[in-house]
């Protein structure tokens, strides 16, 4: 390779951050020196609900349309953005080790949610989130907000709304930990799949490029986000439920996943454990608990969909 590698991201602060972190990645252990690229996805231009314009998937498109352009080597995505099913011709070459995966409140005066008055309204663009901060609270109010972080921040601050969910890895590669007020356990609110975690793609005929990046990919991190994909994949016909999903463990990979529909109504959940190299099939296994246990009334699947052409 001549030059630098051409490494695509978004514009925010927090991709920019991000991709930041996979150049100084490359750099140390792949002696690989690469510039960023700014691009700008659908999800950064449109003001429109994330909810209503398709979520997973909106803030990538922009970034795998430039490798076939040739206006990039490789790109770095937030892997909880990056749909399931795979493109044709792109591999996702890297997964680093994964950052904190868990969801963080920002309110003011540091209240925690248990202090918020009856009705605080908090902003959150992730439907999973809204429904599970209900379960914790039924008497608050989600309030579907867009912006980066700092924009959503700012709306918090300025008591536009009482508190703010967003995830703690993201607030931490932008420096602002200083606005959390409470971290969320797992057990508690369920990441989405792969929060927490980058992902690293480039073309597939790069064989160079592949064999580079595989030095900054993290086996451990890969296990895990893979069972987490593999529940929101083996649910993602006709899914409108918020989904989450969170596997942890070296020796044995424990997988726990969350169906929770709106309006307060009675979460699903599933775990299970298994080695880390059926990774793929432990989150399989654990979907289709999910659907016994009526995840299915949620996404408007039958139970025969769990063995459809996603896994």
């Amino acid at each position: 390779m001549s030059g630098p590698l051409r490494l695509g991201t978004r514009k925010s602060p927090m991709a920019m951050a991000q991709s930041g972190q996979v150049a100084r990645l490359l750099a140390e252990r792949a002696g690989a020196e690469a510039e960023l690229v700014g691009l700008s996805s659908f999800g950064d231009v449109t003001r429109a609900d994330l909810a209503q314009i398709g979520g997973t998937g909106v803030f990538v498109s922009a970034l795998r349309g430039s490798r076939p352009a040739g206006e990039t080597d490789l790109a770095v995505h937030s892997l909880k953005d990056l749909p399931v099913r795979e493109l044709p011709g792109v591999t996702l070459a890297a997964v680093p080790a994964r950052d904190d995966p868990r969801d963080a409140l920002a309110a003011r005066d540091g209240a925690k949610l248990a202090d918020l008055p009856s009705g605080a309204r908090i902003g959150t663009g992730a439907p999973r989130r809204a429904a599970q901060v209900r379960l914790l609270r039924p008497d608050v109010h989600p309030v579907p907000v867009r912006g980066n972080a700092g924009t959503r921040l700012a709306k918090m601050e300025s008591g536009e709304l009482d508190a703010v969910l967003l995830a703690y890895a993201g607030l931490a590669r932008i420096g602002r930990l200083d606005a959390v007020t409470e971290v969320f356990d797992p057990t508690d609110m369920l990441p989405a799949p792969g929060q927490g975690a980058l992902a690293v793609e480039c073309l597939t005929s790069r064989d160079d490029l592949v064999a580079l990046l595989a030095r900054i990919d993290d086996p451990a991190t890969r296990a895990a986000v893979t069972a987490e994909r593999a529940v929101l994949a083996a649910l993602m016909a006709g899914c409108s439920a918020p989904v989450g999903a969170y596997a942890a463990g070296t020796g044995t990979l424990h997988l726990t996943a969350v169906a929770a529909g709106g309006d307060g109504q009675p979460a699903v959940r599933a775990s299970a454990s298994g080695p880390p190299a059926q990774a793929g099939q432990l989150g399989r296994d654990v979907a289709a608990e999910l659907l016994r246990r009526g995840a299915a009334g949620y996404m408007n699947i039958s139970a025969a969909d769990i063995n459809g052409d996603d896994a």
